[in-house]
């Protein structure tokens, strides 16, 4: 049975230093949007898109920014970052099961690998040779880790994750279901009308809190290895190639790829459905837009943007046509502007 959770509002403003204003007794049992929340829950405002729903709010309480508390019709919890004091709140409520100590009676382990007492290893997992998992470390059923890995203190390998070979964890990763950390890097070579496959002889290093999605790939290197430095985050069924080096505090979302050799900043953002090729560099701070792709090294920061917003495919056909047409019309302004400074 799950037991449920209650703070008072007192308790959550001194946990996380917030100022509160409104009955400090006031129980708080669970977590909500503005638009469902129900009275005992706590809610948010962090985007001014919603601000038009802070007045109809049933929610007990809501933490905000300071300047939106007059506008509030309940208790607030002040922040100067909304969203993250409502994460670390949220995160109170998770009713997520511990998992037992020890290694389930169906898990597969090579002699040779080192297990901490204090890891979960859960059903139908296999561990290759040489693999080490740390202390409070948690292996979800189903996950493959091959030959010559390392799983960090308090990593967590959801369910079905498979790490292929010389693939190293740090502290308090999460890597969720279908993820595959490891495999072979697309390294080929043509020789007398044939490929040939180039061996890949590196690894992956993620360093700590870093988080994959599910169904993400992330390919070792060819000689060295592929790095996410801490705190990288990427979303779902991404593809990251081999030799990418990706920068501490950079966010990656769902669907995007980096061709290998790529090496992306620090708090860097890249958006859902970006394309990076292979053997540049971006700096740090840089923001990629959904769709975009960057075709050569960013050496600045800021936000970057391309291809052709969603347009009915009347105009798209018409435009399309007209681009096809743009060098000719560039060479013949120049060559105009050319014949008048003649004159």
């Amino acid at each position: 049975m799950i037991k449920h959770k209650s703070f008072s509002l007192a308790d959550l403003a001194q946990r996380f230093q917030l100022e509160l204003s409104g009955d400090p007794s006031l129980s708080i049992c669970g977590v909500g949007t503005l638009a469902n929340a129900m009275p005992g829950q706590l809610s948010f405002l962090a985007n001014p898109r919603y601000r038009k729903e802070l007045s109809a709010t049933r929610a007990s309480a809501v933490v905000l920014a300071p300047a939106e508390a007059s506008a509030a019709p309940c208790a607030v919890l002040l922040s100067p970052n909304p969203y993250a004091s409502f994460a670390r709140i949220a995160a109170l409520f998770d009713t997520t099961s511990e998992a037992p100590v020890g290694v389930h009676p169906s898990a597969v382990i090579d002699e040779s690998a080192e297990i901490d007492p204090s890891a979960s290893i859960g059903p139908s997992v296999f561990i290759g040779p040489r693999t080490r998992v740390d202390a409070h470390a948690l292996i979800g059923a189903g996950c493959v880790i091959g030959e010559d890995c390392v799983v960090g203190v308090r990593s967590h390998l959801v369910a079905r994750v498979t790490l292929v070979k010389r693939v190293r964890l740090g502290t308090d990763c999460l890597i969720h279901p279908g993820a595959v950390l490891g495999a072979d890097g697309f390294g080929l070579a043509m020789d007398a009308g044939h490929w040939i496959k180039v061996p890949q002889l590196g690894g992956v290093i993620l360093g700590d809190h870093c988080e994959i999605g599910a169904n993400t790939t992330i390919d070792r290197g060819a000689l060295e290895d592929t790095v996410l430095e801490d705190d990288v985050r990427i979303d779902n069924q991404v593809q990251i190639g081999h030799n990418v080096n990706i920068g501490a505090h950079t966010a990656i979302a769902g669907c995007a790829a980096v061709a290998g050799s790529a090496k992306i900043g620090r708090y860097c953002l890249i958006a859902g459905g970006a394309g990076v090729v292979g053997h540049i560099e971006i700096c740090d701070r840089v923001t990629v837009s959904a769709m975009s792709l960057v075709t050569h090294s960013l050496t600045t920061p800021g936000s970057y943007s391309s291809g052709v917003p969603l347009q009915e495919t009347r105009d798209w056909r018409r435009n399309a046509a007209r681009f096809r047409h743009l060098d000719e019309l560039a060479r013949r302004v120049k060559s105009s502007q050319n014949n008048e400074n003649i004159e």
